[in-house]
């Protein structure tokens, strides 16, 4: 919903969140033309060698949980490490500088669901330096 919400400015409830989808896109950022190939996982991958092949694939990452979901959560630390892990790896070309990653609590507005406090993502962004940012 998150990257369906981005490339068309509306939000869409009838898609089905479980499939895999690449999404091309172009925007005007800060006055420049960007194309944005956006690959959502939707969270399916199987086993962490097809996790570390899409790892590699990306060159920026949103790692988006739900904060009606404490195990979705749990997962956000370890996909963190991960980026970084592969990212500082010698086969990526030596290139010593990290791809940018922000953390993303969705769901912001089903308070009565909510499993995962503001203040644990908030906590989990200090500790990781990473940007922390809660939506609906």
């Amino acid at each position: 919903a998150l990257t369906v919400r981005f490339i068309t400015r509306r939000f869409i409830g009838d898609y089905d969140p479980t499939l895999e989808m690449i999404y091309r896109h172009v925007a005007v950022i800060d006055g420049e033309m960007v194309h944005f190939e956006i690959l959502d996982t939707a969270g399916q991958e199987e086993d962490s060698l097809q996790i570390e092949e899409k790892i590699k694939w990306g060159d920026g990452f949103a790692v988006v949980y739900s904060v009606t979901d404490r195990c979705s959560f749990d997962e956000v630390m370890r996909l963190c490490f991960l980026i970084n892990h592969l990212h500082a790896s010698p086969k990526r070309g030596g290139a010593a500088e990290q791809p940018p990653v922000v953390i993303v609590g969705n769901k912001k507005d089903l308070q009565f669901d909510r499993m995962v406090s503001t203040e644990d993502g908030e906590n989990l962004s200090k500790a990781l330096k990473i940007p922390f940012y809660e939506i609906s």
